[in-house]
């Protein structure tokens, strides 16, 4: 599995707990919704689109870790809170499965970038992001 793959299943596969549900039958802040997730409102006949709440998530696993993480601005503390690789390698290699084109050598400049990256590819898959972290 590709390391951004690692990244959306942490976040929208079991650690999420997604639910998809009819807008008409469930919806966002509903009794029994969950706070991690919720359902978009889609037009009728058209299939609900669930969303995740990305900070909710990321926050419940980086407090699990026992140390203070800024995920919200840090690629690598995003990767440990997830429990997964931080090494420059790893993230040199998922520079390259997101088409990173600037020097992985300036790993200041290419860590902004990643995580700009995954925030954006994030919220394009249904990740809500609270407003401090949206770009």
């Amino acid at each position: 599995m590709s390391i951004f793959g690692s990244i959306m299943g942490a976040i929208f596969g079991h650690g999420a707990q997604a639910k998809t549900t009819s807008p008409a039958t469930e919806t966002a802040g509903a009794p029994g919704a969950s706070p991690a997730t919720s359902t978009a409102s889609a037009a009728p006949g058209a299939s609900a689109t669930p969303t995740v709440d990305v900070a909710a998530i990321v926050d419940k696993a980086a407090a699990a870790k026992g140390e203070k993480l800024d995920w919200r601005t840090s690629i690598v503390d995003l990767m440990k809170a997830l429990g997964l690789d931080s090494s420059l390698a790893a993230r040199k290699e998922l520079a390259k499965e997101l088409h990173y084109t600037g020097d992985t050598d300036n790993t200041a400049a290419m860590n902004v970038w990643l995580h700009q990256q995954v925030m954006a590819k994030l919220a394009a898959n249904g990740g809500e992001l609270p407003d401090d972290i949206k770009s």
